[in-house]
């Protein structure tokens, strides 16, 4: 079943995205506002919706004729989609980090990007300037009174979650040293061990790499403090975004990767541009124990993976001594050359992502592999009360069409139990992002009960919609415009009133 949001005529060239429609969602977001009613165009608001969908990603894209190299290079610009009464309002702030601050006034760039994104000048202006941008733009989580911008490469960023003011660099109550790496991807257990927690993780890599796995409080009196905090070392280079958990596990899947600094050093290459796929390494899967779980204080556990590279995992579940783990897998590390235009990126010479599920025995140090859609897709989510556990639905974004590389433009819910899967799809003139779903309060005993709401690039009118989508059947609660337009963006998630 296929919902289409965009209408289209039945010929088969109208399914065709356009290249010029991708790309004009590439702009500067021009305005911050204060709760701006948005436009209900179709549909109704759910009432029983109540509290704030925030979102993360790149809003400066361009100073004074220059573009970044690559849209990850761009300043974090936070939106909060508040729901009350059956109404959406819109606050959204730039984090006023301190290299945006410094840049924003005189309105250049003044610091390289980890993505390619040089200084004026050349290789001369660039080289040997390892200082590092902390831009905010990828996540966007809230843990105690903070609204936390996150960035993996640093620390983050607090902010007022009403407002959205920028109050400066967060130590966590100093759990942080100073610029120390925090990843953008953390994981919120939702009960597992008697209470709920955010676990995340922060990677010092090089030639031999160590994890640091924190485990905070998110509740309660203790809400914000740090419950556990371990540290592991690793043989080899460690590229990692995002992780698993499970009752008893954090997950990580460790590419294999090289990473070659010199072209960095002699400011030829942005830092991320200089890593690549290692044909002769072996992926890793590095299993560490939960201080929470049963086996806390226990050595982590290291087992071959599937050759590729992973960004995301969906989720991960124990059965049978076993660890289930579903990830989205790319054939090779997608990346943009110094030489390339990101607004003009061929899809079809890029690897596409495929969710694939892998069942490892911790026991063996073995590992088994299936695909479970060959439909290119990123972003995949399960119900957060399923987190670490098994769970038969998940919704992702996803390419209009069944095979092959493309840009994504739809929302699919997969049941994994049925093998089954139905879409709504804003193509071929829209453009999604991330999906979010937002728990009804029957969703921890009906797992698929809900909505999804999603910001999609409407390039008819060259802006932003916000849609909600009942989580069942995919079909449309509303579709709302978006008073100001928002870039293709990263990550972002839902808080309750």
């Amino acid at each position: 079943m296929a919902v289409s949001y965009l209408k289209r005529d039945s010929s088969p060239q109208q399914t065709i995205f356009s290249q010029e429609d991708w790309s004009s969602a590439y702009c500067n977001v021009e305005k911050e506002l204060n709760h701006a009613e948005l436009k209900l165009v179709r549909g109704s608001i759910p009432k029983q919706i109540s509290g704030t969908f925030y979102r993360n990603g790149p809003g400066r894209l361009e100073r004074s004729g220059q573009w970044v190299h690559h849209p990850f290079d761009g300043d974090g610009m936070i939106a909060a989609f508040k729901f009350e009464n059956g109404t959406v309002k819109l606050t959204n702030r730039f984090v006023r980090t301190k290299e945006w601050k410094e840049e924003e006034e005189c309105q250049k760039f003044l610091y390289r990007g980890v993505f390619g994104t040089q200084k004026k000048g050349g290789v001369l202006a660039n080289a040997f300037d390892v200082r590092l941008k902390n831009i905010a733009n990828t996540h966007v989580i809230k843990l105690g009174n903070d609204l936390l911008a996150l960035w993996e490469a640093s620390s983050p960023y607090s902010l007022n979650p009403e407002t959205l003011e920028t109050n400066g660099l967060c130590n966590l109550n100093g759990v942080l040293k100073k610029g120390e790496a925090f990843s953008a991807h953390p994981r919120f257990d939702p009960g597992h061990n008697t209470e709920e927690r955010m676990v995340t993780f922060g990677v010092n890599t090089g030639p031999k790499s160590t994890i640091r796995l924190m485990e905070f409080s998110t509740t309660g009196e203790k809400v914000g403090s740090l419950l556990s905090d371990r540290k592991d070392s690793f043989n080899g280079f460690a590229f990692l975004h995002d992780f698993a958990i499970t009752p008893n596990w954090a997950i990580f899947l460790q590419n294999a990767i090289s990473f070659n600094p010199i072209p960095f050093l002699l400011g030829q290459k942005g830092a991320a541009q200089c890593l690549a796929s290692n044909p002769n390494g072996t992926p890793k899967f590095l299993l560490i124990p939960r201080d929470c779980g049963n086996f806390a204080g226990e050595s982590p556990k290291t087992v071959d993976a599937p050759k590729g590279f992973v960004f995301h995992h969906l989720n991960a579940w124990e059965e049978n001594e076993k660890i289930n783990i579903e990830s989205i897998f790319y054939d090779d590390f997608p990346s943009i050359g110094p030489e390339d235009n990101f607004r003009k990126i061929d899809f079809d010479l890029l690897p596409e992502g495929i969710l694939k599920r892998c069942e490892i025995n911790p026991n063996k140090n073995t590992f088994t592999c299936s695909t479970l859609s060959k439909q290119c897709c990123e972003f995949a989510m399960v119900n957060p009360h399923f987190e670490g556990l098994k769970s038969r639905f998940s919704w992702m974004a996803t390419a209009e069409n069944k095979e092959g590389n493309g840009p994504l433009q739809a929302i699919k819910k997969f049941d994994s139990l049925k093998e089954e899967e139905i879409s709504w799809s804003a193509a071929p003139r829209g453009f999604v992002s991330e999906p979010i779903f937002i728990p009804s309060q029957e969703s921890k005993s009906e797992e698929d009960n809900g909505w999804v709401v999603v910001l999609v690039w409407n390039s008819i009118r060259s802006g932003t919609d916000l849609i909600i989508l009942d989580s069942k059947d995919l079909t449309e609660k509303a579709i709302l415009e978006v008073p100001i337009s928002i870039p293709h963006g990263l990550h972002g998630s839902w808080v309750e009133n």
